[in-house]
């Protein structure tokens, strides 16, 4: 991250819950390397282990600690495929791009898990996620897309709930029906986060935290990034710091905007609890998506609220209860342990922004709420690409991805109208 302090009103559970966490110095003084990256977080952090894997000098800067921004704060669900719907994106696309999109998201999916296993990185992992729909119109939609998803798409593990199956695997009556996928599930994205960077340092990446980027520049074959603790000097660059550029590179900040996320987590609920039984993971159909899961020690996380802009609200633990409260009523006046908060980069179409944006240096993010599936890959197809082989990176780099409207002064107030215009029609 480069400028913008990730919204903290507390501790995450995350955070306490995750284990040792290492520290990383500061940048001291300048130096060389054959790739430099701006972002601690999943993009990043995989990059660097799977350059420094391959034998690359690889030096990342971090703004704050790594695991600070929302790869260590985010509701950790894997989801699967891309953040449209297949089918969305084959009305869109074709079905050609849309079925390789779709291939692509299933190979991150694999990646995720099996670099996890074979790092020996404990991520609590627990399979299950529903999909579901918060107004009765929308369920058709629902039943369709579980059949187009196996008929067209070829997965076989997301089936149809109706309203009477939804009640009982959510362990409430407040929506319509849904999508039950069992090929995917959710995980401890802060103990991904610290595993990342432990592989990425123990391959001989240079990890520099509490180094914030200041400037960037491409001239005659090199990158400079400068930093308020030196600069680092490299043939290539990636910029991986999502929703907290800032004014580091303005192509990004143009297409990448901010919003604040905010989680709560509850007190465990205890074994006879009806609130997923399963311990599944949910997001519903709201344009401002809420999302929860119940933990392996059986507390609640339920994320939803979110803002516009980067002030800090006050009162999350009472507007999260009060979510929680409209799904699980008997949960009115139940315990928050702990709530915090983040930014999330979305894009105007909600799909990854991945570009050249100068010589040599490649930006990425956007991944629009679904980063914990996509954001790690993304990180070894850019080591994939420095290495020689561009052709899969280059299907998230064909992407049609346009810039905010309002430029500097008026795109976060006009996103903030037709945002909060989308809320109001969830609740309509």
């Amino acid at each position: 991250m480069t400028s913008s302090s990730p919204i903290s009103p507390g501790i995450s559970w995350y955070e306490e819950t995750a284990g040792e966490r290492p520290e990383y110095p500061s940048l001291d003084g300048d130096r060389r390397a054959d790739v430099v990256i701006v972002g601690g977080g999943f993009t990043g952090l995989s990059a660097a282990a799977h350059l420094a894997k391959a034998g690359a000098n690889v030096a990342l800067v971090e703004a704050h600690r790594i695991g600070d921004g929302a790869s260590g704060r985010n509701g950790g669900q894997l989801g699967t495929g891309q953040r449209a719907w297949a089918e969305e994106l084959e009305a869109e696309l074709g079905f050609t791009r849309a079925k390789a999109l779709f291939d692509l998201a299933e190979e991150a999916k694999a990646h995720l898990l099996d670099f996890a296993t074979a790092n020996h990185i404990d991520i609590d992992y627990l399979p299950g996620q529903m999909s579901v729909a918060h107004k009765k119109r929308y369920v058709k939609a629902y039943e369709a897309h579980a059949a187009i998803m196996r008929e067209r798409f070829g997965y076989e593990h997301a089936t149809f709930m109706d309203a009477r199956e939804t009640a009982e695997r959510l362990g409430s009556s407040k929506y319509f029906g849904g999508v039950r996928d069992t090929g995917t599930g959710h995980i401890h994205p802060m103990k991904l986060t610290i595993g990342t960077a432990r592989v990425a340092a123990a391959a001989g990446a240079h990890l520099f935290e509490n180094t914030r980027a200041a400037g960037l520049s491409s001239t005659g074959g090199k990158v400079r990034v400068a930093t308020d603790k030196g600069t680092v000097t490299a043939d290539k660059a990636l910029i991986a710091v999502n929703a907290c550029g800032g004014d580091l590179e303005p192509v990004s900040a143009a297409h990448v905007m901010p919003i604040g996320s905010f989680i709560g987590a509850t007190v465990p609920l205890g074994k006879d609890s009806q609130v997923l039984p399963g311990l599944e993971a949910v997001d519903d159909s709201r344009f401002v998506v809420r999302y929860f899961r119940r933990t392996g020690d059986g507390r609640l996380l339920f994320g939803g609220r979110e803002i516009y802009s980067t002030a800090e609200p006050a009162g999350i633990r009472d507007a999260i209860r009060r979510q929680i409260a409209e799904i699980y009523p008997a949960l009115k006046d139940i315990e928050i342990t702990h709530a915090w908060g983040g930014y999330v980069g979305i894009t105007m179409p909600r799909k990854p922004f991945v570009r050249e944006v100068m010589p040599g240096v490649i930006s990425a993010g956007g991944y629009s709420g679904h980063g914990v599936l996509l954001s790690n890959f993304v990180g070894k197809l850019y080591a994939e690409m420095a290495a020689g082989n561009r052709d899969r990176l280059k299907l998230l780099e064909e992407l049609k991805i346009p810039p905010f409207p309002g430029g500097r002064l008026l795109r976060q107030p006009l996103l903030f109208l037709a945002l909060s215009w989308y809320a109001l029609r969830d609740r309509i």
